[in-house]
């Protein structure tokens, strides 16, 4: 009988083995607004205070080279669908709701899946169909949802800003400014999250958290209001510059805040060894300036260069991501949909994007297939822009215009080098940035206006990231 109870224990220990190492990881991917990579601690800044980021970096593996779209809506139509955006991007504030998104993929294999944050893909600048759905959100793949501009703008009827007694739509239940008089939104939509991950801690959840903060208007956070205003009229920026950069440091400094209650509720819960944590922005800082490295940095939200760019992407995965290690392998916005897919098991098929590569080796510490490049098609279709296309690895950054900067030691891209002919390695680097650069359709340009309702685009150009596939 003994023998039996232990050959009995045996076995279920052993079952319970393969039941864990079959569990599929739970993902939250954490997106903030309008930061770059020079305001956080573990890349350097010297005026904000990110301590909880600072420690996923500590304990996890920080990417030096990640690169998202100068401005929101091309950065989260492409990190959602992982397409390049002249494959499926038509208008500013705006994902066709026929597009596939990761949160699509994950509920199609079984994860819940959520999304709290900013929204603002309906089309609602240019009344396009359907841009007062408000079942968009669960339409893109999002079992729940705490939303902030899904039908409504930041004006109008039933309108606000972001911050300060926010409206809010909370899985398709409108919240008004005075429903959520006096709370500030991303305590809302962090409690949400939080509550999801609680509620979901027996199976395998999606998180997406695309952040309000920091974007404008740069306001105070509770930790830095005191007993000041707390109603929709709180949510203006300063005009005096001093104030206004106190709000925005108060503000990165709140981020990091939440993001350490995110990652205490995951462990709260018991699933810190089973749970991808992922952090980066859509990206650079507005109108910012930022100490870094001996450097006043001006963001430069809006514009190609690396300020405009670069943004942080810091992972964490406990037992598996390689404690503090520092990563300069390249990471382009259409890599997280490949990178999701690959960590929960899911094989990719015909309706799946193919612009990404997986860097899911990398949070497992090993070589993984990284990129030589990563490439840009930038139309925002806001404003007066005409489209641009460029290509970058670590060093060098080619313009198809031809303008070509050694970024490292030019970050500001003041010196063209096309020019130049006596350096070796960047001919050599300007060479094999042009044959991508010769793969991809023609730039976009803007015919009808900002308020057109038809695009060109190229759904089924071909596979520019690995050409013979």
């Amino acid at each position: 009988m003994r023998n039996r109870n232990l050959y009995g224990s045996i076995l279920a220990m052993f079952f319970l083995t393969i039941s864990i190492a079959q569990k599929k990881p739970n993902i939250i991917l954490i997106m903030a607004d309008d930061v770059s990579w020079n305001c956080f601690g573990t890349y350097g800044a010297k005026d904000y205070k990110t301590p909880n980021i600072d420690a996923l970096a500590s304990k996890g593996l920080k990417f030096n080279h990640c690169y998202s779209m100068p401005i929101c809506t091309p950065s989260r139509v492409k990190i959602m669908t992982g397409q390049y955006n002249f494959r499926n991007y038509t208008h500013f504030g705006y994902l066709n709701p026929k597009d596939k998104t990761f949160g699509n993929l994950m509920r199609d294999n079984g994860y819940k899946t959520a999304i709290a944050g900013k929204w603002q893909l309906n089309g609602l600048y240019n009344n396009l169909p359907g841009s007062l759905d408000k079942s968009r959100p669960y339409k893109a793949g999002f079992d729940e949802s705490c939303l902030w501009q899904v039908t409504t703008e930041k004006t109008g009827k039933n309108g606000g800003e972001r911050f300060w007694s926010p409206p809010l739509l909370k899985n398709g239940k409108f919240l008004t400014i005075e429903d959520n008089k006096g709370k500030y939104g991303p305590d809302i939509m962090s409690d949400f999250v939080c509550d999801f991950i609680e509620t979901n801690k027996n199976e395998p959840f999606f998180v997406y958290y695309p952040t309000v903060l920091v974007h404008s208007p740069f306001v105070p956070t509770p930790d830095s209001v005191g007993n000041g205003d707390r109603t929709q009229a709180a949510n203006k920026t300063p005009k005096d510059q001093k104030l206004k950069k106190e709000n925005y440091v108060a503000m990165v400094n709140y981020l990091d805040k939440i993001v350490g209650k995110i990652v205490a509720k995951v462990e709260a819960v018991g699933q810190l060894d089973n749970t991808i944590i992922m952090f980066t922005s859509d990206n650079g800082t507005a109108s910012i300036t930022s100490k870094w490295k001996g450097e006043n940095i001006r963001g430069a939200k809006g514009k190609t260069v690396d300020m405009g760019t670069h943004v942080p992407l810091v992972t964490y995965w406990k037992g598996h991501t390689p404690a503090g290690k520092v990563s300069e392998d390249l990471i382009d916005f259409t890599d997280f949909y490949t990178t999701i897919a690959d960590a929960a098991k899911i094989k990719l098929n015909d309706t799946d994007p193919i612009d990404g590569r997986s860097f899911l080796p990398q949070l497992e510490n090993k070589k993984g297939n990284p990129r030589d490049w990563v490439f840009w098609q930038y139309q925002p279709y806001w404003g007066k822009f005409e489209g641009v296309q460029f290509i970058r690895n670590q060093t060098y950054k080619l313009y198809k215009n031809g303008a070509f900067y050694n970024i490292q030691n030019d970050l500001h891209e003041k010196h063209d080098l096309k020019l130049e002919t006596n350096n070796l390695g960047a001919n050599k680097a300007k060479k094999e940035l042009q044959k991508v650069l010769d793969l991809a359709p023609p730039a976009p340009t803007v015919i009808g206006g900002r308020r057109a309702k038809e695009r060109v685009v190229y759904p089924d150009w071909k596979n520019m990231v690995n050409p013979n596939d």
